[in-house]
């Protein structure tokens, strides 16, 4: 189990450290108006009442925990079936892990989720979004970064076993 340390220490400071912006967003952060910080990001404090892009959420705050809890379940299984060196997949799963737990803790006390991101131009924009939404997805680009590109770690086969062998004495037989 101490293998897994430094990723619980992750999924930690994840959750601390987006729970801190949220309330920081919450006490400071007028509702639904835009604080441009540079050309194309804003600030923009909104609630999402469902999962991303607001989608189930129909399902309600308890449908929509119970989702959240099998999500982390399945996630924490999906890690525990990987290798030790696959540092970057434990790490993405650590912070997939922690972003679903700190939107997790805000369905569970608030009924909904605290976003504050906003990409934007002046003829589009991005869903808002919140740092627990960009762990879950960098997490992610991490998992599978690691599964396309694990075959590098994968030892090669070794010839070493058949150029050593001594070649058989038999004779072929004749049936």
């Amino acid at each position: 189990m101490r293998s897994w340390s430094p990723y619980a220490l992750l999924v930690v400071v994840a959750i601390a450290l987006d729970q801190w912006i949220k309330h920081l967003v919450e006490t400071g952060l007028p509702f639904q108006e835009k604080l441009d910080l540079v050309p194309f990001l804003a600030l923009f404090r909104t609630y999402n009442t469902g999962i991303a892009f607001s989608m189930f959420s129909s399902f309600g705050d308890t449908g929509l925990i119970v989702i959240s809890l099998a999500v982390v379940a399945f996630v924490l299984f999906l890690a525990t079936r990987i290798a030790p060196s696959q540092i970057l997949a434990r790490t993405g799963f650590a912070l997939i892990v922690g972003g679903a737990l700190g939107n997790l803790i805000d369905r569970a006390v608030y009924g909904h989720v605290i976003d504050y991101i906003l990409f934007h131009t002046p003829v589009w924009s991005f869903a808002v979004f919140n740092l627990a939404d960009a762990f879950i997805s960098v997490g992610a680009a991490l998992v599978v970064f690691d599964e396309l590109f694990g075959w590098r770690r994968e030892p090669k086969p070794s010839n070493a076993r058949s150029s050593n062998a001594k070649p058989s004495k038999a004779k072929p037989s004749k049936d």
